[in-house]
């Protein structure tokens, strides 16, 4: 009987082995992951799980007994230390040897480690898992006084993080090196949006700082910034952006792109029967074209179908809109399509609090920003989808409806 093996637990791995049954793979599946729970909707855990909103069950993106009615196995705590290609084998950390007839590698990335004095002091965290939800859980301790967090980073996970620490009653800051949050993934008019709500709830947000150092006894007490500046910390948490898992793909020979597994648009790398998915790939996206990386839970669900169209032999997806979206506090933030090259920002603006910024590129919309709008997000996806040319002279005009009425969405 055939095997495929898959290597990592997160969306892209899972999506992957539910989505290779339901194309027509008989053979066994076994999923390998190093995490000791069932894959889980990564999203929420910084935010409602970390609140205690979401319980743990709510979290799994299947129960239990759905892998085991499609006969798909898995292995927890379990590390793939090996892989050799031409036997087609994966090595375990137990010593266990599998052989596979199709790898797939979809081991995503790791927190970036923060490389400084003080960096190894106790209460200092990174959130890429639920384990370390967990960890930082315990330090904050329950009835206890509000602890003074600081967030080294300004990116989604370090927003998010501040937002649901800030619900829990804790002191917040943020320090972020460049000239303002979101620097790199997000466009100016967000960044300034989301810059205001978080300070009207009361976390500060100091960007251009350098972290230089942390300080403190057996546990973290202090930031201490390049500008002399040091700020009071119980709990430190970083988020600095990530690093793509690609050992085991270097050693099985995969080549690797600007530091990722190089996939084409079926997802499969240059070695023949190896695969990979998720947020530990680059190549290009085939809606915009672009030679990109999408760290996004809708790309990693996206590429494990296009892996598993490829590997079963079936016709491939339907090529979909990228999109992405974010929760921090009660503003839903919703992208669609990939902003990069924008020559031109349209504002549609309702209220303070919900508003849409549509990107033009050469009098063509190439991506929208939602802020509270879902209506908007949902007539910019299909705009970019179907490739409607809109009245950009009559975008800002709330009055007006966004698509034509003759392609009015359905009710």
């Amino acid at each position: 009987m055939k095997r495929c093996i898959i290597v990592g637990g997160g969306h892209a791995g899972a999506e992957a082995a539910f989505e290779l049954r339901k194309k027509g793979w008989q053979g066994e599946i076994i999923i390998v992951s190093a995490e000791s729970y069932l894959p889980y909707h990564r999203p929420p855990i910084s935010k409602t799980y970390l609140t205690g909103e979401t319980p743990l069950k709510r979290l799994y993106i299947k129960p239990a007994a759905a892998y085991e009615k499609a006969h798909i196995s898995i292995k927890l705590t379990a590390q793939v230390v090996d892989i050799n290609a031409l036997k087609h084998t994966i090595t375990l950390d137990s010593g266990e040897l599998l052989n596979y007839d199709k790898l797939i590698l979809c081991t995503g990335c790791s927190s970036r480690k923060l490389t400084v004095p003080g960096a190894e002091l106790g209460n200092v965290f990174s959130i890429r898992t639920l384990d370390d939800i967990e960890h930082i859980a315990r330090a904050l301790g329950s009835n206890q006084p509000p602890k003074h967090i600081v967030m080294i980073g300004g990116g989604y996970i370090g927003l998010e993080t501040a937002a649901s620490f800030k619900k829990l009653g804790h002191h917040v800051t943020i320090l972020e090196r460049g000239n303002r949050i979101l620097n790199r993934i997000a466009a100016e008019p967000i960044a300034a949006h989301i810059t205001k709500l978080h300070q009207s709830q009361g976390v500060s947000i100091f960007t251009d700082k350098s972290v230089i150092a942390l300080t403190g006894e057996q546990t973290v007490q202090s930031v201490h910034c390049s500008e002399g500046e040091s700020f009071k910390a119980d709990i430190v948490v970083i988020g600095i952006g990530a690093e793509p898992n690609t050992r085991l793909a270097n050693h099985a020979g995969v080549m690797t792109k600007q530091g990722r597994i190089e996939v084409d648009q079926q997802g499969k790398t240059s070695v023949p029967d190896i695969y990979a998915a998720g947020d530990c790939t680059v190549g290009i996206e085939p809606f915009s074209g672009q030679n990109t990386t999408l760290e996004s839970v809708p790309s990693a669900v996206q590429q494990a179908k296009m892996v598993a169209a490829a590997i079963c032999e079936v016709p491939q997806p339907q090529i979909q809109v990228p999109w992405f979206w974010s929760d921090i506090f009660d503003c839903k933030l919703q992208i669609a399509g990939l902003y990069q090259g924008y020559d031109t920002v349209i504002e549609r603006i309702y209220n303070s609090d919900s508003k849409s910024y549509w990107y033009v590129k050469s009098h063509k919309i190439i991506a929208v920003t939602c802020i509270n709008c879902p209506a908007d997000f949902q007539a910019g996806k299909k705009v970019l989808k179907e490739n409607i040319t809109l009245c950009l002279s009559e975008l800002k005009n709330i009055d007006n409806p966004i698509i034509p009425k003759a392609n009015t969405i359905p009710a």
